[in-house]
């Protein structure tokens, strides 16, 4: 591709246009718009039992405050005209206490958060062109156990987050002159935002649909993820 843009740059460009309707055509051909509103309604109704179970966690490790950075880890992901209205549903759901952690309700706001990921398995199949044959039970097992871990990664990255804005508070209200590395550390922030979902991608991706797929099948994927 390289070499021919550089031989051929018209040719590169029709072949370009070619590929790029060809995926068009897929994606239609796929039921592509009708799957991606089936992932969107899924994820936002999986987002509150997904938060409920996130502050029964927080709460029996005795801490509201990281409940509070998850969901505004998962906000800042969002654009501003969809976080918007939904932010005083959330705070809603974060302000109700869910300190028991054995509870039936815990659970089932694990089983319904899910659903999410159900919902994205779909999709990468259609993507995919690979047809499920693995049980339903054991897909949701696994999409639970997805679930568990990302609630995991999400608090320990939030606990991260809130340890170091305190003691970059600390630090700076005792050498002012220190001020400009809060900046850096905003920055920072979103770095570690951005290799963070790079990586769940990537997992996502090569591990969730079915089949096995290399690293280098599922970039293209990827990167029209991250330009979306």
């Amino acid at each position: 591709m390289f070499r021919m843009l550089r031989t051929d740059p018209f040719r590169f460009v029709r072949r370009s246009v070619r590929i790029t309707y060809a995926a068009y055509e897929a994606f239609v051909r796929d039921d592509g718009w009708a799957i991606a509103s089936h992932i969107s309604l899924t994820a936002l109704m999986s987002l509150f039992p997904f938060l409920i179970f996130i502050t029964a966690l927080t709460g029996f490790l005795g801490s509201q405050e990281l409940a509070d950075q998850v969901a505004k880890l998962l906000l800042e992901a969002w654009p501003r005209q969809v976080a918007g209205p939904i932010a005083a549903q959330i705070e809603s759901v974060l302000t109700n206490q869910h300190g028991d952690l054995l509870t039936l309700g815990v659970g089932l706001a694990i089983y319904f958060s899910s659903s999410g990921v159900e919902s994205l398995r779909i999709g990468l199949n259609r993507a995919y062109d690979q047809i499920e044959g693995r049980p339903w039970w054991l897909l949701r097992l696994e999409s639970i156990g997805y679930v568990l871990v990302g609630a995991a990664a999400l608090i320990a990255l939030s606990f991260l987050v809130v340890g170091a804005t305190g003691g970059l508070d600390r630090l700076i209200a005792s050498a002012p002159w220190l001020a400009p590395i809060e900046r850096n550390f905003t920055f920072g922030r979103y770095v570690i935002a951005t290799v963070v979902l790079i990586i769940a991608l990537a997992l996502v991706h090569k591990w969730l649909p079915a089949g096995r797929r290399r690293l280098v099948e599922v970039m293209p994927g990827i990167g029209v993820t991250l330009l979306l």
